[in-house]
């Protein structure tokens, strides 16, 4: 398909003035306001949408009978006003319909003709967090206590999609605000996939314009999705010719050449390659140290093998960094208390028959979730393609850069194309230039596994 940057659409834009003000509503697209900028944002590591309108604005809004005035003097903008948007793209047959708050009002110019504005808004849920705190106790699954937190605290009415966690976790927040908690509870959350406890662990909250995504590393990494469907990747490819080739979705019109390595001082501190921890039970103090190492160890190949990944080699380090001996081939080190006997479930004789249980397992899951985070940032790579709103982030991608060789007949880069994760996500609308999606892609592992079915070269 031969795609435009014209064929896109803000079809409405309206701002609704806060409870007990008298004004009426103002579409930024209607007489006197001309939106000239808007930005779309999405990221596996915020837990809201985001969003960012530069428009300008001659003073025509109607305050009174024969009275007009700017926007923000007249309606006036303070912050948490109702914003609802369409947003289409019949590229893709994609519409964006947000419902958003106003978070900041920033002028930029003014003089005696014109003013220019940038808005920038946020998901309700994003203010309704810091109003409310969690003080309320949970049993059972994660991905269970997940879902209601959303539903009692953050009080959304959004679709849910919440991938199921192997374990279970009691808890009683400490009046922390909702997002802390459910960031803190996906560090400690275990897939509900074979082989997954004791080799990998961590999830990610977040939001897109489909609603709240409470996912798996491995889950979204796995080429099938929820009832074992494959999941529907697009592929993006970065060549010099004209046409689209087949079997790829769109060209890459900018591309960052993918890192495959990044920096091995940070990767260090983070712990990617080794992490240990010191475990401590005050109930009969015993003392354990763990130290799985992602290379050497023959638990971390089996791990390897239950991991979904979206090359062929996980990062390695150079072996003579390596350290030989009994927990000493470690770059960080984590200490946990092991939390034994603190609320178990059920009626007082169950709680007795519980009370040397563990309630959270940090051998099988800190280090696994640490270093599983660090992983999938290990690689990534920014891409820019024609806009295209059926995109989200936590979305598998495939992208294909052409190998650099003096061969007559050039071929794929086999070591850094393949399977990528969009990690962050701007789609950009331009009154004049059109629209844009900018990706920012990232990945556990090197090397491609499995091929389109054509040679585009």
């Amino acid at each position: 398909m031969q795609e435009s940057t014209r064929n896109y659409s803000i079809d409405k834009f309206i701002i609704n003035p806060s409870a007990g003000r008298k004004t009426s509503p103002i579409d930024l697209g209607a007489s006197g306001t001309t939106i000239t900028d808007f930005y779309y944002y999405e990221s596996i590591l915020n837990e809201t949408i985001k969003c960012s309108v530069t428009y300008s604005d001659i003073g025509k809004y109607s305050v009174a009978d024969g009275v007009t005035s700017t926007v923000i003097d007249g309606m006036p903008l303070e912050g948490g006003e109702d914003v609802d948007i369409t947003f289409k793209d019949m590229n893709h047959d994609a519409t964006l319909k947000l419902k958003m708050q106003v978070r900041s009002i920033n002028p930029l110019s003014k003089d005696t003709v014109r003013s220019l504005a940038t808005l920038d808004l946020i998901s309700e849920e994003g203010i309704r967090n810091y109003k409310k705190v969690v003080n309320k106790r949970y049993d059972g699954k994660i991905s269970d206590t997940v879902t209601k937190i959303c539903r009692e605290f953050l009080q959304t009415e959004k679709d849910l999609d919440i991938e199921t966690t192997d374990n279970n976790y009691n808890i009683i927040s400490n009046n922390w605000h909702p997002f802390y908690i459910l960031h803190w509870l996906s560090g400690r959350s275990i897939p509900n996939i074979q082989g997954a406890k004791g080799n990998t662990a961590g999830f990610f909250f977040f939001e897109t314009s489909e609603g709240f995504k409470f996912k798996s590393i491995d889950g979204m990494l796995s080429e099938t999705g929820t009832g074992g469907n494959k999941k529907n990747v697009k592929k993006f490819i970065y060549n010099q010719t004209v046409d689209l080739p087949v079997d790829y979705d769109a060209k890459i019109l900018e591309l960052d050449p993918p890192n495959p390595s990044g920096d091995i001082i940070r990767k260090l501190e983070a712990g990617t390659y080794s992490t240990r921890t010191i475990l401590f039970d005050p109930f009969d103090c015993y003392y354990e140290v763990i130290n799985p190492n992602s290379q050497s160890s023959a638990s971390s190949k089996a791990s390897q093998e239950n991991l979904q990944k979206a090359g062929k080699n996980l990062p390695k380090i150079n072996p003579k960094f390596n350290i030989e001996g009994q927990n000493k081939d470690f770059s960080k080190t984590k200490y946990h208390l092991i939390d034994r006997g603190t609320l178990p479930s059920g009626d007082t004789k169950k709680q007795i028959e519980k009370s040397k249980d563990q309630n959270f397992d940090p051998k099988n899951i800190l280090n696994q979730s640490s270093m599983r985070y660090n992983q999938l940032f290990s690689s990534k790579t920014t891409i820019t393609i024609y806009g295209d709103l059926s995109l989200h982030a936590g979305d598998l991608i495939w992208i294909d850069p052409p190998e650099l060789s003096n061969k007559q007949t050039q071929g794929l880069d086999n070591y850094l194309g393949g399977y990528y994760i969009i990690a962050d996500l701007c789609h950009y609308y331009n009154l004049s230039t059109g629209c844009f999606t900018k990706i920012t892609a990232v990945r556990d592992s090197t090397g491609k596994k499995g091929n389109p079915t054509y040679n585009p070269f």
